[in-house]
Formats: structure tokens, sequence, C-alpha cells
């Protein structure tokens, strides 16, 4: 019985690192969203580029597109946005969520870095964020030509993240008419 009491720390350590490795596994970018194959939540917010004009819900759907949630106060959006504008020439669909920012700041980045997006929705307090689930910047969601969200992706988009998860989303809930460049 002595003998099976010098093992107990084995067995724990075997344990413990058991954990750590299946830990270490797990993608840290993933944050499972409940809204995966579920529409755009309805919203009412205003346009930054023309405040007097309110955006819905409806006024985005139609074609595939990416809602990218940015902010000027999150530096990894700054890093991210080159490349935004890289896929809005070459006809990507991307409506901006400014995402409890000030949007004098906002409009200022827009004209300093170039506007990606088609539509650019004001969300100051958060509560489309909060609707979309969104745990901070950059976030870009895929929303089919019907409004359902298709996929989440946390972090920057850059070339790697568009060939490997966001255009093979394209070409499958893309129009046939419609021009997507790879």
């Amino acid at each position: 019985m002595n003998r099976l009491k010098l093992f107990i720390p084995l067995v724990i350590f075997a344990v413990m690192a058991a954990f750590l490795w299946r830990g270490l596994s797990n993608d840290p970018s993933h944050l499972p969203s409940a809204l995966i194959d579920k529409p755009v939540p309805e919203f009412s917010v205003p346009n930054l580029l023309a405040s007097e004009q309110r955006v819905t819900r409806a006024d985005i759907v139609g074609a595939p597109l990416l809602i990218n949630v940015w902010a000027t106060w999150c530096p990894s959006c700054r890093v991210e946005h080159p490349y935004l504008n890289t896929l809005a020439q070459k006809g990507v669909n991307i409506v901006g969520l400014n995402y409890k920012d000030e949007d004098e700041p906002a409009r200022e980045w827009i004209d300093h870095f170039g506007n990606p997006y088609s539509t650019i929705i004001v969300d100051t307090d958060g509560r489309l964020g909060l609707d979309l689930g969104v745990y901070g910047a950059p976030e870009t969601f895929f929303v089919d030509a019907e409004g359902i969200i298709r996929y989440k992706h946390v972090g920057v988009v850059d070339e790697r993240v568009w060939r490997s998860k966001l255009a093979p989303l394209f070409a499958q809930y893309r129009n046939p008419d419609a021009e997507v460049a790879n």
C-alpha cells in the first residue's frame, strides 16, 4: 500500500498535463456565437456619414456581405483596415459597425485611412453589438443574402483569414451573377 502512495503525484501530474494539453489545443480566437444560422437582429441606427439617415436591417440585406465591427480606440482595427480597403476595391460588400465610439473621431479615421464600407452604422451605446454577441473589436460577421449570419471571426481579417474562411463563404452563398474576387 505504501508503494501505491508513491504513484499518486505521478497520476496527478498526468491528469494536469492532459488538461493543459487539451487547453493549449483550443483555438483562442474561436468564440462561439449563438447567432450562427440566425438572422441579423432588427435595428434602426444612424449612418455615420449621413447622421440624419437611419439604417435598418432591411437596408443591408439582399446580397452576401461582411459586417465589420471596428472603432477608433481599437489598435487591431488599424492593422486590418488596409486589407478591408483592398477587399472593398475587389467588390466585397462590407458594412461597418462603428462600436462604442464617438462620431467625429470615426469620421476623421475614415477620411484619413479610407472607406472600405458601403454603409457605416453607428452603435455608440453598444446595443446592436450586444444583440450580435460582440465581445470587442475587431469582429467580422459573414451574412448571406437572406440576412442570416453564417460565420463570425474574432480578430483581424487579413489575407489568410480571407482565403481560408471568408472567400469560401462568399463562393458558397453569392449570387452566380455577382463578381467577388478571391
